[in-house]
């Protein structure tokens, strides 16, 4: 069986495999002084071989310069294609793009956000047609709404039933349904829950609305056969004493604590006792210094009053001989 051409693997052009000075200049010439150690060859097409560098910018580790050679047919030198930087199977990249649509997922939506549905959205059906439409023109849908509104048949668009089972599927496989781990230990279901308000339409044979404010589905659409302990049929059952364990005393452990109140207590009567001491001390030699002073007036007065009265008995008496 002969080989086609298109089979042929190309080879390698000699002339272009040995240019790698010539790769290197060219990849230097757009990236100054990032060009790192030589990685090897690929063969892309005949006479077409491309030279890899490594690149050495901190910013793209992993990734290589690579500089695509071409011989013409019959030439001797070879002439630089193109010059680009490649990742390697080690480089870091960005992550796919993904449409906005695509990445937005329940509860990104806040205040002031706007989602409109998308054109054919598959969930929505026009109002008028009672489910039995496969389908409507959006830009007949203004005026089909005035129609159905003058006869009274009200919202543009309604659920379809494709968006209906989306939305059963939903509530009933997530954390409201019956597989929740609150549900499976829960005492009884919200089917026979009084706290359970029922939902009109088709839904309301699968899901209720919790009303219970202690629940914590409160205000939730909850499958029938969901349950939590806020059940209203549960009754508390006081523990009987026997089944009541008795109390563990630790006998041998000790905890030390500190009386920061006490402490501080202490530290300023401590204070006080100090301060009255200084006080009294004081006072004593004050009081000491005044009695000193008031013996030394006392000696100081009393041979000034002993004169007086040698005077006095000299002036009664008879007079000394001389």
């Amino acid at each position: 069986m002969a080989i086609s051409t298109r089979d042929r693997r190309p080879t390698a052009d000699q002339a272009c495999v040995d240019a790698v000075e010539t790769a290197r200049e060219a990849a230097l010439e757009v990236a100054p002084g990032e060009i790192g150690e030589y990685l090897g060859y690929d063969v892309e097409e005949e006479r077409t071989v491309t030279h890899r560098f490594a690149c050495t910018n901190p910013a793209y580790v992993g990734w290589n310069w690579a500089v695509t050679l071409v011989r013409a047919s019959r030439a001797r030198t070879v002439t630089v294609a193109e010059t680009v930087l490649l990742p390697s199977a080690a480089a870091v990249l960005a992550p796919a793009w993904v449409p906005w649509e695509d990445r937005l997922q329940p509860g990104d939506l806040g205040p002031g956000d706007i989602l409109p549905p998308a054109e054919d959205d598959v969930r929505l059906i026009p109002g008028w047609s009672a489910d039995e439409a496969p389908g409507f023109d959006p830009t007949e849908a203004e005026s089909m709404w005035w129609v159905a509104a003058e006869a009274g048949l009200g919202r543009l668009r309604v659920l379809s039933p494709i968006g209906r089972d989306d939305a059963t599927d939903r509530w009933y496989s997530g954390e409201r349904g019956p597989e929740a781990p609150i549900a499976l230990a829960a005492p009884g279901q919200c089917s026979t829950c009084g706290f359970s308000v029922p939902m009109a339409g088709g839904l309301g044979r699968v899901f209720a609305v919790c009303a219970n404010e202690h629940a914590p589905d409160d205000g939730r659409v909850v499958s029938l056969d969901h349950g939590c302990g806020a059940h209203s049929e549960v009754l508390a059952v006081p523990a009987a004493l026997a089944e009541r364990p008795a109390p563990l005393l630790d006998e041998i452990g000790y905890d030390t604590i500190v009386l920061e109140r006490r402490a501080a207590k202490a530290d300023v009567e401590a204070i006080a006792d100090v301060e009255v001491s200084d006080v009294v001390a004081e006072a004593d030699e004050v009081v000491e210094e005044q009695i000193l002073e008031a013996a030394v007036d006392d000696l100081v007065e009393k041979p000034a009053d002993s004169d007086v009265a040698e005077s006095a008995d000299v002036e009664d008496g008879e007079p000394e001989d001389r």
